[in-house]
């Protein structure tokens, strides 16, 4: 008789066999070219990463740019712009339309490049090579033309703050001709060059006072602007008052440390900015941004302004959903995911890291489902007591305390099992770089342990959040399992929506092919 412990029977269909190791030699699925193409779009910022270093990004994103057609790459940078709000993979996948897709080139640009930073990225890009080409290109020049001629005085005025390019490098670059006497002169003044001075904008002339005189009213200009001037404190009372909303959150130690808070009033009137939901959803802010500020602020800011950046929060995680039934949320707190969430890089580095945007993930969750369990994992499940009625930041603190070892996917899902728990939907929040689960048999373990959750809840969902740009996953992507990167509240729309069962787990490369161009 065969051996009965060899050969017993598992639970469960078998899961599919792997086609590929992930970064960390672990064994991974293979994403298809356009859902790998949409992860790196969604999560990569060309920088450095626990894994992978941002030659290695350009690279992968320029094969997969070649893998699939240009509508795709077109509709993938519209995509990850205007909904995971990223800057410089946006611009990439511009720059490569120019060389091997022109016909979706222009209405590509005109959707991405939204700003002076975008443009100036694509502009940047063009000129290094990487895609193919070393100058601008006739129509590459002309739409850089038509965003500069079509731009307002405060546009323009905006875009002026950066370097490597500067706008004025820009300008000089692609000479556009101004349509009116009084852009002639701007043009000239931001180039450096003589100008009729009473032709330029009242800001302009404003700035041009104030640098002549300091006691002249401070001008509604750029701060940076200003910043090379003998400024005194009643000086950045008047650029805070004036400040956007994304200068206030960028910029809260900067006031506090030049006194702005000591005036009566001010941390009121910075706190009630702070909190405004249509200043908060116009500036388009991303949550972990806010969890930037708020870990970043000093002692010197009130505590009322530090409170504001938490109500903040609440407004830019309202598309956080109302999950039906059981919710598991498995938070990877593994030592890869201590690296900086947009990677490496000299001089720009956050000190944001995977785990703290994962753990804001799972306790806003937590939040807004009372029937929602977290299990924090790297090689073992950590145990925990949160409390619902804390904050979403003072939670998402604690979870991220977690960890610092190895990575095993398979393992929080093993710990289901052996509970022989029932749930409607399990979440991951991790960079998916397994390595320390088993290695042997035909498929991941957290397949496998998917496969035995799934044959006790037949109609559960998983869900797989990816804040890393890599092109493998832990769950092969099917009708039942969904696959998403980002970490904007778009994940959140898509999360909705597959949960309620809408969405089949191929949703997320349907939706980047919907977007109109």
């Amino acid at each position: 008789m065969a051996n009965k412990q060899l050969f017993k029977s598992s639970v469960g269909r078998l899961p599919p066999a792997t086609n590929a190791r992930n970064e960390a030699g672990g064994k991974a699925y293979a994403l298809s070219p356009p859902a790998a193409l949409a992860q790196y779009a969604a999560t990569g910022c060309l920088n450095t990463t626990f894994y992978a270093n941002a030659e290695m990004q350009l690279s992968a994103v320029l094969e997969l740019c070649a893998a699939v057609e240009p509508a795709f790459v077109a509709k993938t940078a519209v995509y990850a712009r205007q909904r995971g709000q990223m800057k410089d993979m946006p611009a990439l996948l511009t720059a490569w339309l120019a060389q091997h897709g022109p016909d979706w080139l222009e209405p590509t640009f005109a959707k991405v490049i939204d700003n002076g930073r975008m443009l100036r990225n694509v502009v940047q890009i063009l000129r290094s090579g990487v895609v193919g080409r070393k100058s601008l290109g006739s129509r590459p020049k002309r739409l850089v033309q038509q965003w500069l001629n079509d731009s307002s005085d405060a546009r323009l005025l905006a875009a002026s703050v950066g370097n490597d390019p500067s706008l004025a490098d820009v300008l000089k670059m692609v000479h556009p001709k101004p349509a009116t006497p009084e852009r002639t002169a701007f043009y000239a003044w931001l180039i450096g060059k003589p100008h009729e001075a009473t032709l330029l904008p009242e800001a302009i002339k404003a700035l041009e006072r104030f640098k002549n005189d300091v006691e002249a009213p401070v001008p509604d200009v750029p701060f940076q602007l200003l910043t090379a001037l003998p400024l005194r404190p009643q000086h950045w009372v008047a650029i805070a008052c004036q400040a956007s909303w994304q200068t206030t959150r960028m910029n809260l130690n900067t006031f506090a440390r030049h006194e702005v808070f000591k005036v009566g009033g001010m941390a009121q009137r910075i706190a009630e900015r702070l909190r405004d939901p249509t200043a908060i959803r116009r500036a388009r802010v991303l949550p972990y941004q806010l969890l930037s500020a708020y870990t970043m602020t000093g002692e010197q800011v009130p505590a009322l302004v530090r409170e504001a950046l938490q109500g903040a929060l609440d407004v830019a995680l309202a598309n956080v959903p109302e999950l039906p039934g059981q919710v598991y949320v498995l938070l990877d707190v593994s030592g890869s995911m201590a690296s900086p969430v947009t990677g490496h890089r000299k001089g720009a580095t956050t000190t944001v890291r995977c785990v703290d945007v994962a753990a804001l993930v799972a306790s806003a969750l937590l939040a807004k489902n009372p029937a929602t369990e977290i299990l924090p994992f790297d090689t073992q499940v950590h145990a925990h007591r949160l409390n619902r009625r804390d904050s979403v930041l003072t939670n998402a603190q604690k979870l991220a305390e977690f960890g610092g070892g190895g990575t095993n996917c398979g393992l929080p899902l093993a710990e289901l099992n052996h509970r022989n728990a029932t749930g409607d939907l399990v979440i991951y929040v991790s960079d998916n770089e397994s390595w320390a689960d088993p290695q042997h048999g035909r498929g991941t373990e957290t397949m496998h342990q998917w496969e035995i959750f799934r044959y006790r809840n037949p109609r559960a969902r998983l869900v797989c959040i990816d804040i890393q740009p890599y092109a493998t996953v832990q769950a092969q992507t099917r009708e039942e399992v969904l696959n998403v990167g980002g970490f904007s509240d778009a994940v959140f729309e898509v999360l909705a929506r597959f949960a309620a069962g809408q969405l089949g787990g191929d949703h997320w490369v349907r939706e980047i092919e919907a977007v109109e161009v």
